[in-house]
């Protein structure tokens, strides 16, 4: 822009201007100002593509829209929140209730709005966009303000209105009007029309600034001619009297405008002239009886625009209390969208602005409206058929209330927020550029006009609290500036030019802030940019050179505040905070002449920068960014970095530099002296071109240890590494360490390489130096590496004659290297051999080796006499073999050699080939490495299709005459083999294997599923007398075990097991089976036997040595006899029962009553305690009388004294007095709680609904409005409401039980859990019953919700299900001997949860 000002100097101060020259240079600017927005709508049209984000909702079309007097007719309760007026009007097929609730600006709104206001704040904006707006206070208007109030009266101002003119109105009645330059021109009306009209409540002045029109807070409005200053019209009575003008405004037809008052109603005012007499027509467009309106915003095109479709229309949008509305003045008064707010504050300000914006090719205008915290955006646009259609694009969404909204072009928007803080937004990226405090303006606020305190204050409590923050007429836009009206002053706020912004931060000694705010604007991403015109490479350009002067005003700065010199580390700091910027920046700008020249040079001046400066460069040159640079900074990058003795760094640094330009020698010098071979090798090859030397200088450190046998260094095994990898970089056309050799030099440096490597001699050899020393060095240094590097080699030569020579030529040379000297290992050897014979395998080959040689490596590798490496050697031939080398042999001579040699890989591989599996089972078995694989080898050649029926039967038969080998090696792979493959000669198994032992694991290992057989036991078919011998071995070998294995065996017979124990003396297994077997008695009779054994040893043993020992025997002995009986008494009857248990006491009183006749006893207190414990566990099966009688009628007892027994009888009697508690305590809890669950219960089940919403959510109709048909309402606990006709249609219901139940729509379909519906809070007609009554009572859908809900609240199980499944296990409990692990089916116990938590605290308290 021509007249953008051009800010050079940057100490220049922007804020000293006169006001008087700002004001009259932004109006002098009024046509390019104007220009200003159409320009940012070009720009805007370039970056459509990429800012277009806005996610676009269509807001349903109206095919019939309502009539002004519809809408007048309407209630407006301020508690409800609104929905689109009449839902007929709506295309009903084209829409569902989905898409609508979405573009429904209610429901966007909805939610907490609290939680909405406080998000999080945007980062501090000033760092990333700089000051955005430039603010002037204009003293000349400010001062003649001040004093038009002292000296005429003139009262506060109170409005003001901007054009090419600014008009200032007072509270007194005067209207005050100033030129470009700050002059008052004219001052319009006194003080006593004043006192008549009161305050100037509203101005507005029209396109061509010829009039003004004022309206007054006692209802008046006056035309002035700006021109002469004549009052033209005083209109009284266009609106109703006593009440306030709250706007008033022009439309772009100079004889129409729109007033609104403080009753909410507005007027369209139509001027006309006849006659020579000036009138005034007043049509009423809303009248505030129906819903007061506070804001009105007609649509005003810049000239440029004045032929755009839409201005035919003259819109006018108004926003009422609840609504906002969009309506057409021409051709005739038509409403072209109606939008509700929803809920929100009562007090907030609802606010208008419209603004012409380009989107997707196309400038339309885009109306912005808000009342509180977020902004909405209105895209209003006329379709073909001349209808306009309205979208809604991205609102946005704010952490403060606004008070006042301003488009200052079509990207960036001005708010205000209710504690006076300006915000400058990006509206594409909503992305906050600025914050600015303006308190210090004292802005008006059009309070007492809201109020009509002027006519009384006669309007509505409503009206009132939104005037609080009302400053419509204190703000003023015009031309990209913001005008704001204070109590004493007027302000203006513009954009900066980008050059001012930059300016700014560094005025404000913000350099690496403006470096990055002047890079943004090179790049095209910052925001609000004003003064770039012209095509990118301009405006790069432009950006460019202001960069380059503030990076050498930012060079200065750097070494003009360096710190004291004293303090490296600290100066070292500083320069590492400063100089990187100004490497990055000049790199970016690409100005490799800037930094290398005048930078460089300023920062050498200091030694501590300079060595900053080179260090910054490292990384660019790593990255491969930074290429061509100067050889002085090359030659000071190396010598800093080797003074800092960073020679890594140094040696990364020369591979990516062209070091042509330095001094070669001296850089191959200082690689060797510090060892930087990658350095050295890449100087040589760059620098010129030169690829044997490195190799010679190399070989020369490596050679001799090697040839004297000597171990490598480590740094001279990674030598030896980079020569390898060298010469394969050379032999494959690659450059080292990275890139490539050109193309032209690629067969040269082949040939140059072979014909090094395959030299007779050195070039400074001793005279009894071994030919083909650099081969000789290679193949010792590490054979297989090196050999690879030449099978690579090979495969990249073409077919050529000298090709075929060299390959040809340096075999025979390996050949008469290796295979002449002894001093290479095997492993050696056989690499060379495999190489070959992966060359000679080759479908191309042209390779001649004598096979003879072939020959003679076998026999070196298979030497019997020589013991060493055997594994080694085996694995060299093995490797031999598989290149290919099998075709250089005899077949039967090398199986020979290598079964002598004891090589049973080898054999496996040349058996594979024949076919011979049943012979490979013997390498296995034989190889004490591998004999474990044989189980998985027979059983893949058993299993696995593709071998023939004979093969697998001489496996199968090599298997069974080793089936001895392969059990005592591992059984359970053994039986694993024998049951999957051979289950039906399991038999012929058990009589070849005649060590007992062995064919006690193998059975154990086949039959017992705990050894981890993975095999189905139904599938083996096993005889019961296979299971008897396993029993009986079982019982000879592991005593201990039979227990536990015949819980877990199957296919046993009784009878012959039992003969079994019986022969092997093991009562207790004996007993078992007489318990499974159903004889009880039988195995209590054995158990008791046994019991009193034990306690006869007791009694009679004198010594206490094994005291404990036999103490601890009677009392398991005694707890196994007690658990058989517990077991059995459920099924037996009273008197079987006191067969089991009197024996049983009468056997452990024995010992006492001996003890009281004869000897006093040794331990008659443990005695007494099992006896207790006896008594305790009969209780809960025998009678206590009979326990008693037995007791007293036994005649030891009946001679005797009660004392003796008075220990037994009183544990008895506390026993019973602890069950009585119990029951009585659970008996009560039981009530308790029972008790709590039915009152919550109730409580729930009648607890009554609250709907969210008064119409139904398919429909939208309010429930009221649809008496026609039978229709019930149906309420759901989530608060939605549906009419059941509506309900039905969505297929919402669902058949249970012979009941019909609903299900919520919408939680349903958002794919919630459906909630089952409640009774119906109101139905119009008839309800529905339910047809059938279940059998047995159970709960409603309303009690089963109740019922979770109650269970959540308790926050786990109940007492009662605890005390439940107590005692579901204790009747249901399985009889199983010795607790023998529970296998039936599992299931879910509360006590298994591992949440699992004992409450001993009361129920909750529920609320009402």
């Amino acid at each position: 822009m021509e007249n953008e000002p051009d800010h050079e100097n940057v100490e220049q101060n922007l804020c000293a201007k006169t006001t008087e020259e700002e004001l009259s240079k932004s109006f002098n600017l009024e046509a390019s100002l104007s220009k200003f927005s159409y320009i940012d709508l070009d720009k805007e049209l370039e970056f459509k593509n990429d800012l277009i984000d806005d996610k676009e909702f269509d807001i349903p079309q109206v095919d019939t829209p309502p009539t002004l007097e519809s809408i007048l007719n309407e209630t407006d309760d301020e508690e409800e929140s609104f929905v689109l007026e009449d839902p007929t009007l709506l295309n009903i097929d084209t829409i569902d209730s989905h898409s609508y609730d979405t573009s429904s600006v209610a429901s966007s709104d909805s939610g907490d709005r609290t939680n909405l206001k406080r998000k999080k704040k945007l980062p501090d904006s000033f760092s990333l966009h700089g000051s955005v707006m430039r603010h002037s206070l204009l003293k000349g208007i400010s001062a003649q303000i001040v004093s038009a109030a002292d000296k005429v009266d003139a009262g506060l101002p109170t409005a003001i209105a901007v054009s090419s003119l600014i008009a200032v109105g007072t509270s007194h009645g005067l209207a005050l009007i100033f030129d470009q330059n700050q002059a008052l021109r004219l001052c319009l009306g006194s003080t006593s029309v004043g006192g008549q009209y009161g305050a100037i409540s509203a101005l507005s002045i029209n396109n061509d600034c010829s009039r003004l029109l004022c309206g007054f807070a006692k209802g008046q409005i006056t035309m002035w001619d700006l021109a002469s200053g004549k009052l033209l019209r005083s209109i009284t009575d266009a609106h109703p009297p006593g009440t306030a003008i709250l706007h008033i405004k022009f439309t772009d037809d100079p004889t129409l405008a729109i007033c609104n008052d403080s009753g909410g109603s507005v007027f369209e005012l139509t001027f006309k002239r006849v006659m020579g007499v000036r009138t005034c027509e007043s049509r009423c467009l809303f009248s505030g009886s129906k819903g007061e309106v506070c804001c009105i915003e007609p649509l005003h095109s810049k000239p440029e625009l004045k032929d755009h479709p839409i201005t035919q229309f003259s819109l006018l949008a108004m926003a009422s209390l609840t609504k906002i509305l969009v309506i057409g003045l021409k051709p005739s008064l038509k409403v072209w969208m109606t939008f509700p707010y929803g809920r929100m504050d009562p007090s907030s300000v609802p606010l208008l602005a419209w603004h012409f914006v380009a989107v997707h090719n196309y400038v339309n205008p885009m109306l912005a409206f808000c009342r509180g915290d977020v902004v909405h955006f209105l895209l209003v646009k006329r379709d073909e058929s001349g209808a306009i259609h309205v979208t809604k694009q991205k609102h946005l969404h704010l952490y403060y209330d606004l008070i006042n909204f301003t488009w200052i072009n079509s990207r960036t928007v001005v708010l205000l927020d209710s504690v006076e803080k300006l915000h400058v937004i990006d509206r594409q990226t909503q992305e906050e550029l600025e914050t600015v405090e303006i308190s210090e303006v004292q802005l008006v606020y059009n309070s007492s006009h809201f109020k009509s305190l002027a006519t009384g204050g006669n309007v509505s409590q409503a009206l009132a609290l939104v005037g609080e923050k009302a400053c419509y007429q204190s703000i003023s836009s015009y031309g990209g500036q913001i005008f704001y009206l204070g109590t004493k002053s007027v302000y203006v706020m513009m954009l900066r030019s980008w050059r001012e912004r930059v300016d700014h931060l560094l005025k404000q000694d913000c350099l690496t802030e403006a470096l990055a705010l002047a890079w943004s604007f090179h790049e095209g991403k910052a925001k609000a940019v004003v003064g770039l015109s012209g095509d990118a490479s301009k405006r790069k350009a432009v950006v460019a050179d202001r960069m380059v002067e503030i990076l050498f005003h930012y060079a200065d700065r750097a070494l003009k505040k360096c710190p004291d010199q004293g303090k490296i580390q600290v100066m070292e700091q500083h320069f590492q905070d400063m100089v990187p910027v100004i490497v990055d920046y000049c790199l970016l700008l690409e100005r490799k002449d800037l930094l290398f020249s005048q930078m460089y040079d300023k920062l050498s001046e200091n030694s501590v920068a300079k060595g900053v400066f080179l260090e910054c460069l490292e990384p660019y040159i790593l990255s491969d960014k930074l290429v061509g640079m100067t050889p002085q900074v090359m030659k000071d990058l190396i010598v800093h970095f080797q003074d800092k003795k960073l020679m890594e760094n140094v040696e990364a640094l020369i591979v990516h530099m062209d070091i042509t330009s330095l001094d070669i020698q001296q850089v191959v010098l200082m690689c060797w002296e510090n060892r930087l071979y990658d350095a050295m090798i890449y100087v040589y090859n760059r620098g010129m071109n030169e690829f044997i030397s490195p190799m010679e200088k190399l070989f020369r450190v490596i050679a001799p240890p090697l040839n004297a046998g000597r171990t490598l260094t480590d740094e001279q095994v990674v030598m030896g590494n980079k020569l390898l990898v060298y010469i394969s970089c050379c032999l494959a056309g690659r450059a080292y360490p990275l890139g490539d050799i050109p193309e032209d030099l690629v067969p040269l440096v082949k040939n140059q390489v072979f014909e090094f490597l395959i030299r007779l001699h050195s070039a400074e050899a001793s005279p009894e130096e071994e030919i083909y020393p650099y081969v000789r060095t290679l193949l010792h240094f590490d054979t297989r590496e090196f050999l690879n590097v030449l099978a690579l080699t090979f495969e990249d030569f073409k077919n050529d004659k000298q090709a075929v020579e060299y390959q040809q030529r340096i075999v025979d040379i390996l050949l008469k290297v290796m295979v002449e000297n002894s001093d290479f290992t095997p492993s050696q050897v056989g690499c060379l051999f495999t190489f070959l014979a992966r060359q000679l395998a080759k479908p191309d080959n042209t390779l001649f080796v004598n096979r003879t040689l072939f020959d003679q490596v076998l026999e070196f590798l298979c030497s019997p006499d020589d013991d060493s490496r055997h594994s080694e050697r085996q694995q060299v031939l093995l490797e031999l073999l598989q290149a290919g080398g099998i075709v250089q042999f005899e077949e039967s001579r090398l199986i020979r050699m290598a079964e002598k040699a004891e090589f049973y890989q080898i054999c496996e591989f040349m058996y594979e080939r024949e076919h011979q599996y049943d012979k490979i089972i013997d390498c296995y078995l034989r190889d004490p490495l591998r004999e474990e694989e044989v189980f998985n080898y027979i059983h893949n050649i058993l299993s696995i299709p593709g071998h023939s029926a004979e093969e697998k039967q001489s496996v199968w038969q090599k298997a069974m005459d080793h089936i001895e080998e392969l059990v005592s090696l591992r059984p359970c792979k053994a039986a694993e083999l024998v049951a999957i493959h051979f289950s039906e000669q399991i038999e012929t198994v058990i009589k070849k294997l005649q060590n007992q032992v062995l064919l006690f694991k193998f059975l154990r290992s086949l039959l017992d599923p705990r050894e981890g057989v993975h095999v189905h036991q139904e599938l083996v078919q096993i005889s019961p007398c296979v299971t008897e011998q396993f029993i009986e071995l079982l019982c000879q070998f592991s005593p201990n075990q039979v227990i536990e294995t015949l819980q877990v065996l199957e296919c046993y017979r009784l009878e012959e097991t039992i003969q079994i124990t019986q022969k092997y003396q093991l009562h207790e297994v004996t007993a078992y089976l007489l318990e499974k077997k159903g004889d009880i008695h039988g195995a209590f009779l054995i158990m008791l036997k046994r019991l009193q054994s034990k306690l006869q040893e007791i009694t009679h043993q004198d010594e206490k040595t094994k005291e404990e020992l036999s103490l601890k025997d009677v009392e398991d002995t005694m707890v196994e006899t007690i658990a058989l009986c517990q077991r059995n008494s459920h099924n037996l009857n009273q008197q079987q029962r006191e067969a089991l248990w009197f024996p049983l006491l009468e056997a452990m009183m024995a010992p006492q009553k001996l003890s009281g006749s004869t000897a006093p006893h040794l331990h008659p207190e443990a005695l007494k305690s099992l006896t207790m414990q006896v008594l305790n566990s009969m209780a809960a099966f025998i009678a206590l009388p009979s326990i008693l009688q037995r007791i007293l009628q036994d005649p030891v007892y009946g001679k005797g004294k009660l004392g003796e027994i008075q220990g037994l009888i009183l544990g008895m009697l506390d026993t019973f007095n602890y069950e009585q508690t119990l029951l009585e305590t659970t008996t009560s809890l039981l009530n308790q709680d029972l008790h709590w669950s039915l009152c919550n219960l109730r409580a729930s089940v009648t607890r009554g609904l609250n709907p969210k919403q008064d119409y139904c959510s398919i429909c939208l109709q309010q429930y009221k409005r649809r008496q026609e048909m039978a229709d019930e309402i149906i309420v759901f606990s989530c608060g939605h409401l549906y009419h059941s006709f509506c309900l039905q249609n969505k297929e919402c219901t669902i058949e249970t039980e012979g009941q019909t139940r609903w299900t919520c729509y919408k939680c349903s379909s958002s794919n919630k859990v459906g909630k089952l519906s409640e009774n119906s809070s109101e139905v119009k007609k008839g309800k529905t019953v339910p047809s059938q009554a279940a059998s047995e009572p159970v709960l409603d859908p309303q009690q089963i919700q109740a019922f979770d809900q109650l269970c959540r609240l308790y926050r786990g199980s109940s007492r009662l299900a605890l005390l439940t499944e107590l005692s579901q296990n204790r009747s249901s409990e399985s009889y199983r001997p010795f607790s023998g692990s529970q296998s039936g089916p599992a299931f879910n116990s509360i006590f298994q949860n591992e949440n699992f938590q004992l409450q001993l605290i009361p129920p909750p308290v529920t609320e009402d």
